[in-house]
Formats: structure tokens, C-alpha cells, sequence
């Protein structure tokens, strides 16, 4: 898979926490749920987003804002009003004095508000998901991506309002699925932007010389992959495929692969299910031993270290830099 199918295909993506917002004003909401990655989608209405750090942005019907990372900020009617509900991690909702909400502001099937027929409605969906994989997409991405309903092009925020509302078998799947295209759909626009700074190796997916073997690498880790093989696909020389891959990525085919092979280990790795030489099979090392040795070399930890520390409330290990890795292949 390629790193934008891998963010929502990680251990800890699936399962999106999603709900439809009804508010009438005045209202403001503190969000402090602290999700690594959320969207939210305006159905009708206006809303003001207010960040801590930054001046507050308006989003009007079908516009769409995806935060990145763990900070706290607030949505409101207006920018003055006063927070009367705090979101908190686990999606706990309180008064900003400690009171439950849960359920005062229930209102119907994956509904929640302070009224029933709010003159605002919002769609917000929150993702679980961390890992390497992850990390290499999100870090390229501002605390705010924000598109208007004309910018993203989409039909999928009224899609999903009309969604999320149904209490049918399978249901959910439905909805973590649309939820998954909106999201896919806006970085996709984000990243379409003049100043946007999306990664090296999502740029070389629209190359055609790098894009082939990119999409070889990505979906194909466990290959005993060479710069000759690779080149191939390309359709051009072993000398000139390496030369246009460092230029466009950044780095050389095989230092690309094997960050690739330990980012998917490192996120394989927190499932305690998994053996770590199952983990070495799928991403392309022969023994146990070869991955952690990569592994530790990239890390500083070995991949027994890193599912202990990943599993735990402390932040797993991190790559120690891109220039701690080997440029030479990693394939058995």
C-alpha cells in the first residue's frame, strides 16, 4: 500500500470515532479529546474555529478542517462565546465545571448537541491511528487543513450526513469507509495546493520514471527488490532510474526502502499477536535477526524494546535520523 492507504490501514486506524453535532447559539465546544488526527465537516450552519495559538477561522456549509496533532483549541457559534462543554480524551464530554453531558446532549443515532434541531449541524470524526507510517505522511501537513466546499469538489459531506443517521447492519463500516474517502479526498486537495509541502515520495507517485517503482516498493515490501529491478519498471537505465530516484525522493531507492520496511515494522510491531518473525516476512528480511539488527540501527531499540515502549503509554521509539540508515539493500 502506499503511504497515503497506509495511514488509515495501521493497527490503531480503524474504528474512527465519528458523530453528527447539533447546536443551536449560542454554544462553543473546547476540544481537549486530544486525537492525533480528526475531521470536521459543517453541514449547515457557520462555525468559528479557534485555535490557541493563531487567529480564529470561519468554515460555512461543506467546508472541511482536518487537525493534525494533539493540541487543544475550541469551535463555536462565534469567536466570543464562552465554552459550555469540554471534549476530553475517550471523547468525555463535561460542563467546563466537571459535569457530565453524555446524557443531556444526547440527541438520536450517533447524534449529540444541545438541540434537536439545531441550526448547525457538523460532522466530526476522530482517528486513533499513530505509528511511523503514519508520522511520515501527517508531518508534512499544518495543525489546520482547511478547504472550502468548492476547493475539495466533493459530494461526500452531504453523503455522510445522509449516513450517518441510519442504524442498518454494517453500518459502521459504511461510515469508517466515507470517513475514510473524505479524509483522502481533502489531503489529496491539500497537497494539489501551490504552498503545500507535501512529502518527496508522494510527489514521486506522478513521476514516470520514479512513480512505478515507488508503487513497487510501497505495495510490495517483502520483494527482493534492486536498483536493476526497479529500474526496469521504470523503463530506464540502472544509472539514470537511481539518479532520477534521489532527485525526486531525496534519498537513494534502497535508503527510501528500507525506512519504508522499518516504518511498517515499527507499526506491525504493536500488535502483540504478531511475532516478530512474522513482522520480518512481511517486510522483507529474512530472520528475526536482520530485522533487528535494521532495526536497532534506525531506532536504537530492538523490536521487542519498541513493542514494549509502543504498547505502553510512553511514546515509542523514534528514527534516530535519515542519516542513520544504510544505503545499501536490506533484501535477503
Amino acid at each position: 500500500m502506499d503511504g497515503l492507504a497506509a495511514l488509515l490501514d495501521g493497527p490503531r486506524a480503524r474504528g474512527a470515532f465519528l458523530l453528527r453535532c447539533l447546536m443551536e447559539p449560542p454554544w462553543s465546544v473546547r476540544l481537549e479529546d486530544e486525537s492525533p488526527l480528526a475531521v470536521t465537516a459543517v453541514v449547515d450552519g457557520e462555525v468559528w474555529a479557534v485555535p490557541d495559538a493563531g487567529p480564529p477561522f470561519r468554515l460555512g456549509p461543506g467546508d472541511v478542517v482536518v487537525t493534525v496533532g494533539t493540541d487543544h483549541w475550541t469551535i463555536a457559534d462565534s469567536p466570543g462565546t464562552p465554552v459550555e462543554a469540554i471534549i476530553h480524551p475517550g471523547q468525555h464530554c463535561t460542563t467546563p465545571d466537571g459535569r457530565p453531558l453524555a446524557e443531556e446532549m444526547h440527541q438520536g443515532v450517533r447524534s449529540w448537541g444541545n438541540s434537536a434541531t439545531g441550526s448547525t449541524v457538523m460532522l466530526t470524526g476522530a482517528y486513533a491511528l499513530e505509528g511511523e507510517v503514519s508520522r511520515r505522511l501527517l508531518r508534512a501537513l499544518p495543525r489546520f487543513v482547511v478547504l472550502t466546499e468548492e476547493e475539495l469538489g466533493s459530494p461526500l459531506v452531504p453523503l455522510l450526513a445522509d449516513e450517518i443517521v441510519k442504524d442498518a447492519p454494517g453500518q459502521d463500516a459504511v461510515l469508517d469507509r466515507l470517513l475514510d474517502l473524505l479524509l483522502i479526498a481533502v489531503l489529496r486537495a491539500w497537497f494539489s495546493r501551490p504552498e503545500a509541502s507535501p512529502p518527496a515520495w508522494y510527489v514521486g507517485q506522478s513521476d514516470p520514471v520514479v512513480g512505478p517503482a515507488l508503487r513497487l516498493l510501497q505495495h510490495h515490501p517483502d520483494h527482493p527488490w534492486t536498483v536493476a529491478s526497479l529500474a526496469a519498471a521504470g523503463g530506464v537505465s540502472r544509472a539514470a532510474f537511481a539518479r532520477r530516484f534521489t532527485e525526486v525522493v531525496g534519498e537513494p531507492p534502497m535508503t527510501f526502502l528500507t525506512g519504508w520496511r522499518l516504518a511498517l515494522a515499527a507499526d506491525l510491531l504493536r500488535d502483540p499477536s504478531v511475532t516478530v518473525a512474522s513482522v520480518a516476512r512481511q517486510v522483507g528480511y529474512s530472520t528475526p535477526f536482520a530485522l533487528s539488527t535494521a532495526f536497532k540501527r534506525e531506532y536504537g531499540v530492538s523490536p521487542r524494546e519498541h513493542r514494549l515502549v509502543a504498547t505502553a503509554p510512553e511514546r515509542p521509539a523514534q528514527p534516530r535520523s535519515n542519516a542513520a540508515r544504510t544505503s545499501v539493500s536490506v533484501s535477503p
